[in-house]
């Protein structure tokens, strides 16, 4: 009886998965997978808000996998050696496993293919499992990567890309000793996010459900509303796999229109950083595009930035949205990020794991590639530029709702209160007429002035 391993990492799923397809379509009997990772942990990646939206999506890939007579078998400890064991005691002649661009992901298959090579069992990576184009396929004349979005882009629009598979009807399962799934709690002990989603592939297609049935059709002219939340709330599904980048693709492009236009563009974007990664692993910890900066590194200032304090309201809103949801739009990402690295000249990497450590959506690729972007040491084209926290504001926020809802201190202040009160000169909490109680006593004047702190990160960034 052949038999085959299809080990699931990225890809938690039953419905276009190349790696779970692959392993039915060539063996009798498959043993679907999944290692709970002791390196993970050892990297820290391992926090509370992703375990607990993994747990989660565990628990939902089993009873898929149930519901067509099968089940998750869960091994604990190193990913390769579990694997290899899995598959000697099974007699697997193939493991299949989805392709990554991380450091971590292509050490892990190197591991693997060296030591299932010894056991005489072989390793099948599939590359368009995690991303819609696989990392390395669209490459520049005489380059590894593309550099610049804008001409990965024409390029990625392009592409054939892989049709969308059927979830099987059946999962045999092959006779495999197998732990208990994984609890939040085991994977990473500590407090969740109060408003964290629920994780798994239920969730993640009744949620795309409800996306593609009319917010989509907003997208491109919402996208960037703070007040609005008109964006997908997609972004963990498609980090955990428990939704197929692929299938988004497919149903945007087949649903058209402006918003799915704009919807395909940012899934363009996450395949470019993949691309960026699988090519310059370093660009994880190190600058891509070096600027000799001499970061500062004032703890009070990082602190009041952690905890949503800067007196800067629409970059501490959205600090106490990621601290209460584990996630933010990618406006306020931006936001926070320009916020950090120009105007208080702090290093990105800050930044970046304190995102990582809250997170939900959490990606090396992502996470990393666009804090350096922000910081400028990235691959924007204008790396100098700085977002005013103000302007974006107005721009952004207007009405103050963003502002109100995650800021109860400032509920009572009108837009225009709002606006002022980081300005110069401008109010100050207690200023503006109302007949409301005072709930604004509390917020913080700001931390750093704007001109002064654009002028700093110009004369450093230049070395003066």
């Amino acid at each position: 009886m052949r038999v085959s391993v299809a080990l699931f990492t990225q890809d938690l799923r039953v419905h276009d998965n190349p790696v779970l397809r692959a392993a039915l379509r060539e063996a009798e009997r498959v043993v679907p997978l999944f290692v709970v990772d002791a390196g993970i942990r050892r990297t820290g990646f391992a926090v509370p808000n992703r375990a607990a939206f993994l747990a989660d999506s565990l628990a939902d890939l089993d009873a898929a996998l149930r519901a067509r007579g099968g089940r998750l078998v869960v091994r604990t400890g190193d990913v390769v050696e579990e694997t290899c064991r899995v598959a000697a005691e099974t007699g697997a002649g193939t493991v299949h496993v989805a392709g990554g661009a991380s450091r971590y992901a292509t050490r892990r298959e190197d591991r693997l293919r060296a030591a299932l090579t010894g056991d005489r069992c072989g390793l099948r990576i599939h590359d368009a499992s995690v991303t819609t184009v696989p990392p390395g396929a669209l490459v520049p004349g005489g380059k590894d990567h593309f550099a610049v979005f804008t001409p990965y882009f024409r390029r990625w629009e392009e592409f054939s890309v892989r049709g969308v598979l059927p979830a099987p009807s059946r999962v045999p399962v092959a006779d495999a000793r197998s732990a208990g799934l994984p609890g939040a709690e085991s994977l990473a002990p500590g407090p969740v996010s109060p408003g964290l989603p629920a994780g798994g592939e239920s969730e993640g297609r009744r949620r795309l459900r409800s996306w593609l049935a009319g917010p989509l059709e907003r997208y491109a002219d919402l996208h960037d509303d703070l007040a609005a939340d008109a964006t997908s709330r997609l972004s963990p599904y498609v980090h955990f796999g428990c939704l197929s980048p692929v299938e988004l693709l497919e149903r945007a492009r087949a649903h058209g229109g402006p918003g799915a236009d704009a919807f395909v563009r940012q899934l363009a974007w996450r395949d470019f950083h993949h691309q960026v990664l699988a090519a310059r692993p370093d660009a994880a910890h190190h600058d891509y595009r070096p600027r000799h900066d001499r970061w500062r590194g004032n703890a009070g200032e990082i602190g009041a930035w952690r905890e949503g304090r800067t007196g800067y309201p629409v970059v501490d809103a959205a600090m106490r949205q990621l601290r209460h949801e584990g996630w933010m739009p990618g406006r306020a990402r931006l936001l926070a990020a320009s916020f950090l690295t120009k105007t208080l000249y702090v290093d990105w990497r800050v930044g970046a794991g304190h995102f990582l450590e809250l997170l939900v959506d959490g990606d090396v690729a992502n996470n990393q590639l666009n804090w350096q972007w922000a910081a400028g040491t990235g691959t924007d084209t204008r790396p100098n530029r700085i977002l005013n926290p103000l302007v974006q504001a107005r721009r952004f926020d207007p009405d103050g709702a963003y502002v109100r809802h995650w800021l109860p201190e400032l509920r009572d202040l009108d837009a225009a209160s709002i606006h002022r009160l980081a300005r110069p000169g401008g109010a100050r909490p207690g200023d503006a007429r109302r007949t409301v109680p005072r709930t604004d006593a509390d917020y913080p004047a700001p931390i750093v002035d704007l001109a002064e702190a654009a002028h700093r990160f110009k004369r450093l960034r230049n070395g003066d």
